[in-house]
């Protein structure tokens, strides 16, 4: 089926009979001597040919027909989509800041290391919708359920340590994100939780939280982040320390909560082991969505400015030659 995108140009199709006759109407008022008339070039030229008039009319036409952007239209195709609905809790608290991570062979704190990986995630998730939830003290939604990962990854990319607190509101976030879902009727409804400690603080705890997720089901995944140890430098030499003492007393509780919505619990000790946990949740079976219709569409503008510049080419060499 053929179309027009912007059908209101050929509204300009008298433009150049208007012109014209306003140019003859300020020649006949200036009544001056033909032989001043020909310097000026106003009654002396000869008139064209009507064969080259009837040439610049159809150039004039293709112009405007270009203009419009005349499109073909095929027949409607069926495309059935398919994807994951995955909304991302990522800890803000104070306790991200803590560098015990490693990235490219620098030390970073973990938020520097969650937000790199983390960003590289998302721009794989090419048919996905995404959310992003970010908490400390509170928890608080960043981003809805979208097509528009890249927008998804400016706002993690924008998002700041101590922008919400310094504890750890882990119930909260969870049952925001179980809120998220409840609010949609089809959805695979799948929560990553990255943290680095424990629950200390919100409305919700923990165990509150997963039951509402139960419920609704919704699949948990969380994902602890933290070294195993570090070294750190002293007045009597360096010594060795554990930087995620309250993420280990918390991990059997993640473990079973996890695993109660039928989901699962990772520890992320390194840039390499958080990578791969990406790599496991894309193995995550993608949810078949509501068919949609594409119509595709032939740029044909090409064609009638093609024929229309060859026009004026014409006409510019006819009078450029006589």
């Amino acid at each position: 089926m053929l179309s027009l995108a912007f059908p209101w140009i050929w509204l300009a199709l008298p433009l150049p009979w208007l012109f014209k006759r306003q140019r003859h109407a300020q020649a006949r008022a200036l009544r001056l001597p033909d032989a001043l008339l020909a310097n000026q070039g106003l009654a002396t030229a000869p008139l064209p040919h009507p064969a080259w008039r009837y040439l610049a009319i159809v150039a004039w036409l293709l112009i405007l027909l270009a203009a419009s952007r005349p499109l073909w239209i095929g027949e409607p195709v069926a495309m059935k989509r398919e994807g994951r609905d995955l909304m991302l809790a990522v800890d803000l608290s104070g306790s991200m800041q803590i560098e015990d991570m490693e990235l490219g062979n620098r030390v970073v704190d973990r938020f520097t290391m969650v937000r790199h990986v983390l960003s590289d995630f998302i721009e794989r998730r090419d048919g996905d919708r995404l959310g992003l939830i970010l908490f400390a003290d509170q928890a608080y939604l960043q981003a809805p359920l979208t097509f528009d990962r890249f927008a998804v990854a400016r706002f993690l990319d924008e998002a700041v340590l101590g922008l919400v607190g310094q504890q750890t509101a882990i119930g909260d976030a969870i049952a925001l994100g179980v809120k998220r879902f409840n609010d949609l009727e089809q959805s695979s409804r799948v929560l990553v939780l990255l943290t680095d400690g424990e629950n200390n603080a919100g409305r919700f705890t923990p165990a509150q939280a997963v039951s509402l997720a139960r419920q609704s089901g919704v699949k948990l995944y969380t994902i602890g982040i933290g070294s195993a140890e570090i070294r750190r430098r002293g007045l009597l030499g360096t010594r060795t320390v554990n930087p995620s003492s309250d993420l280990d007393q918390a991990e059997k509780s993640f473990i079973q909560l996890s695993e109660s919505t039928g989901g699962r619990y990772f520890r992320a000790r390194s840039t390499e082991e958080l990578e791969s946990i990406y790599q496991e949740l894309d193995q995550l079976e993608p949810l078949a969505r509501e068919q949609s219709q594409w119509r595709p569409q032939t740029e044909l503008f090409y064609w009638p400015l093609s024929a229309a510049l060859a026009l004026l080419l014409m006409l510019s060499l006819r009078r450029a030659y006589g």
